[in-house]
């Protein structure tokens, strides 16, 4: 039983260009009842079109599971740091292919 909770490592790999990332300031999320899709989308100031930057696909508990790993590390970050502030902005009209469908 002692070795069933062994916590095993996984192995983990990064090509160097995605290891450079991807910058953006938007991301618009739809679901079904299957998954969740995550678009990363940069948007330049002054500009009326974004382009997807990257394009994530999740299941629900996966979706679940990053959401409280995201909160996590948002808390931890502002114990560290400070509170982050949230500025309101203006809502961005969305002309983006069909919501709530994956």
């Amino acid at each position: 039983m002692a070795e069933d909770k062994k916590q095993q490592n996984l192995d983990i790999e990064i090509d160097e260009k995605v290891a450079e990332g991807t910058y953006a300031n938007l991301a618009i999320i739809n679901h079904s009842v299957s998954e969740f899709v995550v678009d990363f989308i940069g948007v330049m100031p002054g500009r009326p079109k974004g382009k997807v930057k990257s394009r994530i696909i999740l299941t629900p508990q996966h979706a679940k599971r990053f959401l409280k790993a995201l909160a996590d590390n948002v808390e931890r970050f502002e114990n560290s740091y400070g509170q982050i502030k949230d500025f309101e902005q203006p809502p961005i009209p969305m002309s983006f292919g069909p919501t709530g469908e994956a």
